[in-house]
């Protein structure tokens, strides 16, 4: 389903079967896109694994839209260049430099 596939934003909920957390995961994964993601399970060593096994830039659980101006929010894949708020916000403003001088006194100079 087109719905399953795609980025679609709006007010929309995708639910589908699986048998297993393993399941779960591929068809998590099975997607070009990556912005978030939601879990809801009782058990926290369930939400762990698929939480490290799904590829999300944000993955909630058992809640979902929560944000924090720290955390940073970004997509993988497909889903949007860079991060969001956060300290991984400002690496697209920033370009790294290295810059090295010997720590003792060199005849040359």
């Amino acid at each position: 389903m087109s719905i399953a596939q795609e980025e679609i934003f709006g007010p929309v909920m995708a639910l589908m079967k699986f048998k297993t957390v393993e399941e779960a995961i591929q068809k998590a994964n099975s997607t070009r896109y990556g912005l978030a993601a939601g879990i809801v399970t009782k058990n926290i060593d369930i939400a762990n694994t698929v939480s490290r096994s799904i590829r999300a830039g944000a993955i909630w659980i058992n809640c979902y839209l929560g944000f924090d101006p720290d955390a940073p929010f970004g997509g993988y894949k497909m889903s949007g260049f860079g991060k969001d708020m956060g300290m991984d916000a400002l690496e697209k403003y920033l370009h790294t430099k290295a810059v090295v001088t010997p720590l003792y006194n060199t005849p040359w100079l």
